[in-house]
């Protein structure tokens, strides 16, 4: 596949390369629509358009490609940012999205559900190509590519955002080994995105992918999470208020305790694997469920994945376990027939679930997320000086005001402090 669409936009012309130009109009409308739940995006944008703070910049951001980081992105360049975007999975991208920022809204575009490998590489050396000097990241595979291919760049990168668990991970130990080479900003880390998109975004769109690919009732159902993170919490809760019975596999004693406190049975996976009808992992690590899992398993099991990488099962494995293999029993669903008469069936390819299979997580989240993320860009690209070349946190001002306007947004109002109050906090002399 060769990348040699143009769009005019501005009279420049830009390289891009979507499934269909003609879907275009499609993603306006699904644009618009995510974006009437994005209020405090929408606030962020407004003033980026009067300030401009990000002039100058020119971005490259590998993330899914969806209506909700379509608006992300406008508003990076509603704030003059030269804005190039590439997926930041083989299944995520919505094309009639990408088709829409590439011919409508001019940003160049590198995302097609379901291409290959090669092509999924092949974008992100597209976007990278543009030379940018800030960078977004959901995964840490465009900073890896910066790290491997593209070193040139490394003197000029003020600083990257990374938007996801795995990528942060991903980070954290490029900076121990002393590979890292750019500043970093933890994306994932801020309250307003952990606490909530992971937990409520994750939560529901991981049943909501489920649903789509298998149309399967989870009332009664034994539902198996791999993984107690703020995710696993989320999934773990939406799954049995939907009357699933629900146990969690863990390797950590705290969120193993968590997890029994909160009603979930908790148990190793060799026994869960006997049990369960639906297999979920959220974990970020590799081979969660093995082939020794898988050939325990009831027949009719069903088996996804709601981690960013398509490693938490082992697809691999269970291809060559696998006497028969039937793709596309459903959209989205492969049937896998065991010599043990069993069949397993594997939901969006093991990639993750709920963009795979449907939609990602609601606008309304998304909201405070990529507010964070269009903040946290803005406070890279204004800094005097270089930042230290770590994993940085994001400043809690930030988190602070998208919170404040993410309640002023939803009708709510909370107390504040007394002046009494403020000195007490500040004291020590008082007691009982």
């Amino acid at each position: 596949m060769t990348v040699t669409k143009t769009a005019k936009k501005a009279g420049k012309t830009a390289n891009f390369d979507c499934k269909d130009v003609g879907l275009a109009a499609e993603g306006v409308r699904r644009i618009e629509w995510a974006n009437q739940d994005m209020p405090v995006l929408q606030k962020i944008r407004e003033r980026f358009e009067k300030e401009r703070p990000l002039s100058g910049v020119r971005m490259a951001c590998c993330l899914h490609v969806t209506a909700e980081t379509a608006n992300l992105v406008r508003t990076l360049k509603a704030g003059g940012a030269d804005v190039v975007l590439c997926a930041s999975n083989p299944l995520s991208t919505q094309d009639d999205v990408s088709a829409a920022l590439s011919v409508h809204y001019g940003i160049p575009t590198f995302a097609i559900k379901g291409e290959d490998n090669t092509t999924y590489y092949k974008h992100l050396l597209a976007a990278l190509a543009t030379n940018p000097n800030v960078t977004m990241d959901d995964g840490c595979d465009l900073v890896t590519a910066i790290h491997k291919d593209r070193t040139d760049l490394i003197p000029t990168i003020r600083g990257s955002m990374e938007e996801t668990t795995t990528g942060v991970i991903r980070l954290k130990a490029m900076a121990k080994d002393g590979a890292l080479k750019i500043p970093c900003v933890a994306v994932n880390e801020a309250d307003t995105k952990h606490l909530f998109d992971n937990r409520y975004g994750t939560g529901q769109s991981t049943i909501d992918g489920i649903i789509r690919a298998t149309d399967t009732l989870l009332a009664s159902k034994t539902v198996v999470v791999a993984g107690y993170g703020w995710c696993g919490r989320g999934f773990a809760a939406r799954a049995r208020g939907m009357g699933a019975q629900v146990i969690v596999t863990e390797i950590d004693p705290i969120k193993a305790i968590e997890a029994a406190m909160d009603g979930h049975r908790v148990m190793p996976m060799k026994e869960a694997a006997k049990i369960g009808d639906v297999f979920c992992t959220v974990t970020g690590n590799k081979h969660v469920i093995s082939t020794e899992h898988m050939s325990v398993m009831k027949d009719g099991a069903m088996v996804c994945n709601s981690g960013h990488f398509d490693v938490e099962i082992d697809i691999a494995g269970l291809k060559k376990m696998a006497k028969k293999e039937i793709e596309g029993v459903r959209r989205f669903v492969d049937a896998y027939e065991l010599s043990n008469g069993r069949t397993i069936y594997v939901l969006g390819q093991g990639r993750l679930v709920n963009l795979a299979c449907a939609e990602g997580h609601p606008a309304s989240v998304m909201d405070m997320s990529f507010a964070v993320q269009s903040l946290a860009t803005e406070w890279v690209a204004v800094q005097k000086s270089p930042l230290s070349v770590k994993v940085h946190d994001v400043p809690k001002s930030i988190d602070a005001w998208v919170a404040r306007l993410k309640l002023d947004t939803m009708g709510i109002k909370i107390d504040k402090l007394t002046k009494e109050q403020e000195a007490y906090l500040a004291s020590w002399q008082e007691g009982t």
